[in-house]
């Protein structure tokens, strides 16, 4: 397949809409999502002889377009993993009823500092663990852990501050 181009074709089509959709929560721009994924479906078929069918196929991609999307953030120094740069108000955050879209979401996500956000996606939305995160990311488990928590409080906060502003109780 390394150098089938119909198959690549098809291969493509059918994975790029979801491995953009990966690229997208770790890259705020759409053109520079769309590029990594490009240079991410490159790296997949130059080393798809490599994929040992022990696992899912497209999780194999996944990860590819995972390590893609961090690779560009790390060029483009926009990963920070700070301890405070975001003040978080202890407030209660249960019974949070709003309605939201894809697209509510993916801003709020993208709202958070880069470090919450990458590791708040590579935990609850790729299903890595901690342990994974910190090999990933060059950093301790417990850095992983801290941004998680932060980046889930202030993910509360804001889908707390939206839903007042949403129904008016302001």
């Amino acid at each position: 397949m390394k150098n089938h181009r119909e198959a690549q074709h098809r291969l493509f089509e059918m994975y790029a809409p979801k491995m953009l959709s990966v690229c997208r929560y770790y890259i705020k721009d759409v053109q520079h999502a769309k590029s990594v994924m490009l240079k991410g479906f490159f790296k997949v078929f130059s080393k798809i002889s490599s994929f040992k069918s022990e696992g899912n196929f497209e999780g194999w991609i996944r990860r590819i377009m995972v390590r893609e999307s961090i690779s560009f953030l790390r060029t483009q120094k926009k990963i920070e993993f700070s301890i405070d740069d975001v003040v978080i108000r202890n407030e209660q955050t249960n019974n949070i009823n709003i309605e939201m879209d894809v697209a509510q979401i993916q801003q709020l996500i993208d709202g958070l500092p880069d470090g919450y956000r990458i590791v708040f996606v590579m935990y609850a939305i790729e299903g890595y663990k901690h342990k994974e995160i910190s090999k990933e990311l060059n950093i301790s488990e417990s850095t992983s852990k801290s941004q998680l928590f932060k980046a889930r409080k202030l993910l509360q906060q804001r889908v707390i501050e939206l839903n007042k502003t949403s129904y008016g109780t302001i």
